[in-house]
């Protein structure tokens, strides 16, 4: 047996929408950060790009459990000594309810050149229900929303 390996000529994408209202922050980041990466086909290949495109809608309604809108923080340095600044998950919510979702599936990918490749060309995420990717004709995905 050898084993297989998918050659440019053999990816075919996808177009998916997810609709994050509800649902919970990583269960959801790990859902969509798969399909990135391709790893619900057969043809998943490590080293290349074999994943769907996905549209996240609703990004602003997504849920935290337990305590983590007052005790997660976000880190971001101004390139200053000292500069560090931190912003808790509920004001990053609601100023930037975006980079939530983003900052979560980035934190579910491998850190290369690919995931970062992937993250910025196939991800697509929309505070509210509207988005400009009906021509693509996507599927909508639905995940069970888990109990606390």
């Amino acid at each position: 047996m050898k084993t297989y390996s998918a050659t440019p000529k053999d990816i075919e994408r996808r177009w998916y929408v997810v609709d994050a209202d509800g649902q919970i922050l990583g269960r959801l980041a790990s859902e969509i950060s798969k399909i990135l990466r391709g790893k619900h086909k057969p043809t998943f290949t490590p080293h290349m790009d074999t994943g769907d495109f996905v549209i996240v809608i609703n990004a602003a309604k997504v849920r935290m459990t337990g305590r983590k809108a007052e005790q997660k923080q976000y880190f971001r340095h101004t390139g200053y000594m000292g500069h560090e600044r931190y912003t808790p998950a509920s004001t990053m919510l609601e100023r930037h309810p975006t980079r939530v979702i983003e900052k979560a599936v980035y934190g579910m990918l491998p850190k290369s050149a690919l995931a970062r490749q992937i993250l910025r060309r196939k991800l697509r995420v929309y505070p509210s229900s509207e988005h400009p990717h009906v021509a693509q004709k996507p599927t909508v995905l639905t995940f069970s929303p888990a109990s606390e």
